[in-house]
């Protein structure tokens, strides 16, 4: 892990060592002190030529790794569920190593152990039990028809349930995706109302109940989680959004950039994952915020009449199986489909389309704080990037002045051979300005694997058939 930029922070290296330092003899212990003096260059360069070499291995013996991976899948990637044969998803349980998590997770760089007899494994009551690994034992054996899982286990260093699932393929993760936007598109029918409430509740003579309206309009405008109540031991100073906020994440500004009423939002949410946002709010919502933190330290609770629980209930009282993440689901669909009715052109090339999803796609991103790491890799791919660009610049350049004598000659002959010339030289110009464009589906000509990758379109399936029909969120 030396070329990922994790190592090079404080909290990895820290959290390694006191981790390494428990696996090491007494005698280790008193000569192994500060990580700045170990050098792994020697293990490092041991592992980066294992990865060459399997690179620079001849075809026959890739074709063979690649053989015995599939007789892996075949063996171990396939369950029977109601007596259909569906594939699996993660049939693995995760190797050892160091935890790295998402955003800045004060756990980053902790030792994962490998999983060994905490193994609890799901299947039908009539079934022929898998064997264990030769050597162990499962931890327990259960028949649970409620649940969609098949395995699971629990990593050691946040102490959270992992689990072997099916493959988004599958028949049944197929009918759960589609029950989880058919809710989302109930809600679409009925967020006029809830929207109606809410906004009526924050002049409520009950403190809770204009505490839980401001939740609610903040998971609704912002797509912000309801939150999770934390475990025992959890470290992390993660919010889990609406219900855990504390005043310190919160500013009120009367009026910034322009606008009145604007709050500024910024704490860790999920995954640590940073969450900051300047929004303009409806005057109601501003005037109850500032009632709110009256009198309270920058340590207190924002919403302290408020839990997930009680927000969960209330929910669940304003529509059958409404939680904060269908709001998310159904705010980010119409953000998605919104943006693609006013970017998408019929006349527009396949280039400018894809263009277009990725746009609308990056808003519906932004609206529910998604984020990713940047690659370790990112740099020199943008460098490459930047000279496949200048190269193709430089090659419409030369299309444009080719398409320019072309004209001009066409002009003086007038024959079919300058006219057939000169045509070809402007399709050539179109493809290159086509290409530098871009280095939606079946509605605008779009084929679906250039947005989709495979998982994806396994995953939405059950929507990719529907595409043929008027099917709209």
């Amino acid at each position: 892990m030396l070329d990922h930029e994790y190592t090079t922070k404080e909290v990895f290296q820290n959290n390694f060592l006191s981790d390494w330092r428990k696996e090491m003899t007494a005698e280790e212990r008193k000569v192994i002190k500060h990580l700045d003096k170990c050098d792994f260059t020697e293990i490092h360069g041991y592992f980066v030529d294992k990865t060459a070499a399997r690179k620079a291995l001849p075809k026959e013996e890739k074709q063979k790794l690649k053989e015995e991976a599939k007789k892996l899948q075949q063996e171990f990637g396939y369950c029977i569920l109601d007596g259909h044969r569906e594939k699996v998803g993660n049939f693995k349980t995760e190797p050892p190593g160091l935890f790295r998590g998402r955003g800045d997770h004060p756990k980053m760089g902790m030792l994962k152990r490998r999983v060994l007899e905490d193994v609890t494994i799901n299947c039908g009551m009539d079934s022929e039990v898998p064997e264990p690994p030769v050597g162990h034992r499962w931890k327990q054996v259960r028949c649970d028809r409620t649940v969609t899982w098949l395995v699971a286990w629990t990593e050691d260093v946040q102490n959270s349930i992992k689990y072997v699932m099916l493959n988004p393929s599958s028949k049944l993760k197929g009918e759960r995706d589609r029950e989880k936007y058919e809710v989302a598109r109930r809600l679409k029918g009925v967020v006029g109302e809830i929207r109606s409430q809410y906004r009526a509740e924050w002049k409520s003579q009950e403190m809770k109940a204009r505490q839980r309206a401001v939740a609610l309009y903040f998971i609704d405008k912002l797509a912000l989680r309801a939150g999770h109540e934390k475990e025992e031991g959890e470290t992390a100073d993660t919010v889990g959004c609406c219900c855990s906020l504390r005043v310190e994440h919160v500013q009120l500004h009367p009026e910034a950039d322009g606008c009145p009423y604007v709050v500024e939002f910024d704490f860790l949410g999920k995954d640590s994952i940073r969450y900051y946002n300047k929004v303009p709010v409806e005057k109601l919502v501003y005037e109850n915020l500032q009632v709110f933190m009256e009198d309270e330290g920058p340590g207190d609770d924002l919403l302290d009449r408020l839990t997930t629980a009680s927000l969960n209930t209330h929910l669940q009282d304003l529509m059958d199986g409404l939680t904060a993440k269908v709001f998310r689901t159904c705010n980010a669909s119409l953000t998605l489909q919104g943006q693609l009715r006013v970017l998408t052109r019929a006349e527009d090339s396949v280039a400018a389309k894809i263009l277009s999803y990725n746009r609308a796609s990056r808003a519906a991103a932004v609206l529910c704080n998604h984020q990713r790491a940047t690659p370790k890799t990112f740099e020199k791919s943008m460098q490459t990037l930047r000279s496949k660009i200048e190269a193709k610049k430089k090659q419409v350049a030369e299309a444009k002045a080719e398409l320019k004598k072309a004209r001009a000659e066409h002009r003086c002959r007038g024959d079919g051979r300058s006219k057939s010339f000169l045509e070809k030289r402007g399709r050539l110009l179109e493809r290159l300005e086509e290409q530098l464009g871009v280095a939606w589906c079946k509605r605008f000509g779009v084929p679906v694997e250039k947005i989709y990758n495979k998982t994806q379109r396994e995953k939405f399936a059950w929507a990719l058939d529907m595409a043929g029909e008027d099917f709209e969120f």
